[in-house]
């Protein structure tokens, strides 16, 4: 642990860069299991962004959550909207999709589930809706794009609907003022074994740490 005077010193830079927080919350982070993984023993993604960019960071993602919670996800209330908090934000930090289409059409014949989500335009959706939420706060939206699992066994076929579903995201960002679409494949590759946790599907400790400092380096940017 830094030192009290190396701490001070830090958030006196911090304050002089673009990318210093306002008053308010800092940075919340919503989403599922991907960005959820490793907090337990305080390794993931949320807890590597925050000492990046020594920040205060709120990881509210959740396994299994949905972004339009039907089936279990409704009946235990797993919903990734609800995990927003209504207060002011500098950032939020949000991923989903993988549980849509994972659960609910068995990420085959998804397209009306796609489209429910984010239409193909990137102007309508849960997703669109989810996000003019969180910049309704004050804050940035960094959407978090999800990397390839070619060995997972829980989500096999469902890669094609998530590159569209990210696709749309991806034009949306690029049209809108305060979003920001970051894609973790850029760090994440199955050529690392190691990035994976044990089921081939999440990120280990270590993949968790690099998608944190990517994700960090991309709010630096903006």
């Amino acid at each position: 642990m830094r030192v009290f005077a190396t701490l001070i010193l830090t958030a006196a830079l911090a304050a002089c860069t673009p990318g210093a927080p306002r008053s308010g919350g800092d940075i919340l982070m919503i989403g599922d299991s991907v960005l959820a993984w490793n907090r337990t023993s305080g390794r993931d993604v949320g807890t590597a962004l925050g000492q990046s960019l020594g920040r205060s960071v709120t990881n509210r993602a959740t396994p299994g959550a949905q972004i339009r919670k039907r089936g279990f996800a409704s009946a235990l209330g797993l919903g990734i909207p609800d995990q927003l908090i209504r207060q002011p934000w500098n950032w939020v930090v949000m991923n989903g999709g993988a549980n849509d289409l994972g659960f609910t059409c068995g990420c085959t014949r998804c397209d009306g589930v796609i489209e429910a989500l984010i239409s193909s335009d990137g102007t309508s959706g849960e997703i669109v809706t989810l996000i003019n939420r969180a910049r309704g706060t004050g804050a940035k939206v960094l959407w978090m794009g999800y990397y390839r699992a070619p060995n997972s066994g829980t989500f096999q076929g469902c890669r094609p609907g998530l590159v569209e579903i990210e696709r749309r995201i991806a034009r949306l960002a690029q049209n809108t003022p305060g979003v920001v679409f970051i894609d973790s494949e850029d760090v994440i590759t199955p050529r690392d074994p190691s990035l994976y946790a044990s089921d081939a599907t999440h990120p280990s400790p270590k993949g968790s740490a690099v998608i944190g400092q990517y994700l960090a380096q991309g709010i630096r940017a903006n």
